[in-house]
């Protein structure tokens, strides 16, 4: 398990370093700050969470006079990383519906709050949309701003060893679930762990774009499925 946690597996060399050593101190107290903010604006569901931290990344990386790169936007590996990662979310998708989805229902009595997309089914207007806000807000805006922003701010706090990635991929997945709350309490659950599967993806591959199209990838399973026979709660 260490070795599998090992940081030069998952991270570069840039985000190895965390804070700048020059005024360290006072780069330490802005994180806290960054971080309090973005977690209460989560936890207070504020305006639109996930704007509100795109806003903090966009202010953030200005203060700090760094690009996207520092927040994971590396480019790709080489090895045809858009099928690797439909591939995945197939797998994930797939997972998901077969053992957690079921599992997490018949415990707790309760399903995932799918009211939002009722209108989805047959409705092809409604799925091209959807599909376009999951590769842009979703896919997009919410990897730079949980699997990015936030989780890097969390690594720079907690470190960057083993304990302090595991706490910062722990958490911020918490908070990508918490803000999806509209889904209930199954739906916070099962979306908390979409979270940990596209962090796991994201250092992987040590990059954020792998995230994006996992997430891109699993959303589009996810309508266009809705699309063809409704909401799917599980495979039993």
């Amino acid at each position: 398990m260490a070795t599998l946690l090992e940081p030069a597996k998952y991270l570069t060399a840039d985000e190895r370093a965390g804070l700048p050593a020059k005024h360290h101190r006072v780069w330490a107290i802005v994180t806290v700050m960054e971080v309090a903010a973005a977690s209460a604006a989560v936890a207070l569901d504020l305006l639109v969470p996930t704007f509100v931290l795109l806003a903090l990344a966009a202010l953030s990386l200005a203060v700090r006079r760094k690009g996207l790169a520092s927040l994971g936007f590396h480019r790709a590996p080489p090895g045809h990383l858009v099928a690797k990662m439909f591939v995945f979310a197939a797998a994930w998708s797939t997972f998901q519906l077969a053992v957690t989805m079921p599992i997490a229902n018949h415990v707790s009595g309760m399903k995932t709050d799918l009211s939002d997309f009722k209108d989805v089914e047959g409705n092809i207007g409604m799925l091209l949309g959807l599909l376009l806000l999951s590769w842009t807000l979703a896919a997009v805006g919410e990897e730079l701003a949980y699997r990015g922003y936030l989780q890097t701010r969390m690594r720079e706090l907690f470190g960057s060893g083993r304990v302090g990635l595991v706490v910062a991929v722990v958490l911020s997945s918490l908070f990508f679930g918490i803000a999806h709350s509209e889904q209930g309490v199954i739906g916070v659950f099962i979306i908390t762990l979409d979270a940990l599967a596209f962090s796991v993806v994201r250092y992987r591959f040590k990059t954020l774009w792998a995230s994006v199209l996992a997430h891109g990838f699993n959303n589009t399973i996810g309508f266009i499925a809705f699309f063809a026979v409704g909401p799917v709660y599980g495979f039993w």
